[in-house]
């Protein structure tokens, strides 16, 4: 997956979340899972960006699993 369709891909879920957000019956797990999957969408934008910018080929770069991303501290 190249950045153009990472990027894709954030976008449509981080609109999906803001759906999601906005019922007042949503699913938790539901949204959740988007926020995990966003998390490590970003988490490989930012991986592959770095091994371009470091000169490696950006395709090396690999999801992490969710608790990985996850654990993260903001």
């Amino acid at each position: 997956m190249d950045d153009r369709n990472l990027i894709e891909r954030i976008t449509h879920l981080v609109t999906e979340e803001q759906k999601l957000q906005q019922k007042p019956e949503h699913d938790p797990a539901q949204l959740r899972e988007i926020e995990t999957t966003l998390d490590q969408l970003w988490d490989l934008l930012r991986q592959r960006r770095s091994q371009e910018e470091f000169g490696r080929d950006p395709a090396e770069a690999q999801p992490r699993d969710p608790k990985t991303v996850e654990g993260y501290i903001q």
